[in-house]
Formats: C-alpha cells, structure tokens, sequence
C-alpha cells in the first residue's frame, strides 16, 4: 500500500534527522531524483526541521533577532513545505491522467498530497510522544499519560492511512477526480503583501 512507503520513508527521514538533531544539517536524500520516494523523503525532512525550529523559537531567553531570523525561515520552510506536496500531487495527476472519472464521480475535500502532509506531520507526533512516553527522567504519570496520548496518535495514523489508500482506489476507478489549486500564498509575496509592497525602496 501507499500509505506504507509514506510511513516507512517518514520514519526513515525522522531517524536520520535526530542522528545529529541539527536544524543547519543539509538533507541527504538516499532516494533517486525522479521519484515518488525522494519527494517523500523531502518533505518529511522539511517538516522535521521545522518541528524542531518550532521548539527553539519557543524559548523564552532567546536573543529578539535570532528569533526573528528563525520565523523568517519558517516561512520561507512553509512555502517549500506546500512546494513539495504540489509536487507530489503532481506525482499522481500524472499516475491517473488516463483514468475517466465516473459521471457521477465526486471531488474529495482534500487532494491525495494534502493528507499526505498531515500522515507526515503524525509520523514527528508519534515519534516525539514515543520520545516522551519513555523518557526515563520523567514522572511515572508523565509517562503514561503520553503512552494514553502515544496510542491515540498511532489509531489516527491507522485510521487516516485506511482514508487516504480508499481515496487513490476511488481515483484510480474514476468515482472521485482529483482537482489541484496551487497554494496561493500571498504574505510572501512582496506584490500581495502589503506591508511589503507598501514600503517604499
């Protein structure tokens, strides 16, 4: 199933980042340029650096203006974010275009790629709440209390796996057809934000 490379690359790019758990560390993808796994690979490594920028832009003693050049690169990590889950759309486009949608087929509320952003985004949750759940110097309540939340994230990631592999069959028979928007970010964008364009040179 899809959803099983999903969650075996996720891990994969989970384990490597905390060898060195260096937000500065270039990613070293092991997967081949064209392929679907090499994007998978990519957008997980994104989305657990930025977990971990996340964390460091929360301390309270940070210096004001590291803090304001970490929010800057999470945008800018945002935007690569949606870049690579439009290319991973694009991925399946291209897998179903000789597929004809039923007369009666029906759009889904989120494109395959999207989901797969959020089976991403459990597979950082399980990993850290696992973290957490036997983190040795923590209390006894600490740790089961993450192992209570640790068994609902792993239900979620079953459930929403179960979700996503239903929506590739529906398109891949033609009941559901997949429709794209491009993110049309706009507070990056120095001719649609208007603090930015407001400025004078």
């Amino acid at each position: 199933m899809f959803t099983e490379l999903c969650i075996g690359i996720f891990d994969q790019s989970i384990r490597d980042y905390h060898i060195h758990n260096d937000i500065y560390r270039k990613v070293e993808n092991p997967y081949g340029k064209t392929t679907v796994e090499h994007l998978l690979y990519g957008k997980n490594w994104i989305d657990t650096v930025q977990w971990h920028l996340e964390d460091v832009v929360r301390d309270p003693h940070i210096d004001p203006v590291k803090a304001l050049d970490l929010k800057r690169w999470i945008d800018r990590s945002n935007q690569e974010r949606t870049d690579m889950v439009e290319y991973i759309d694009s991925y399946f486009l291209d897998k179903y275009k000789d597929v004809i949608p039923q007369p009666k087929a029906t759009i889904n509320t989120e494109s395959p790629a999207w989901a797969i952003d959020r089976l991403s985004i459990l597979g950082l949750k399980i990993y850290h709440m696992r973290e957490e759940a036997t983190r040795p110097d923590a209390s006894e309540e600490h740790r089961k209390t993450c192992q209570r939340k640790l068994n609902i994230l792993l239900e979620q990631q079953k459930d929403l796996s179960t979700a996503i592999e239903e929506l590739l069959e529906d398109i891949s028979k033609g009941r559901k057809y997949m429709k794209v928007y491009k993110q049309m970010k706009m507070y990056n964008d120095p001719s649609l934000n208007p603090v930015l364009y407001g400025q004078k040179p």
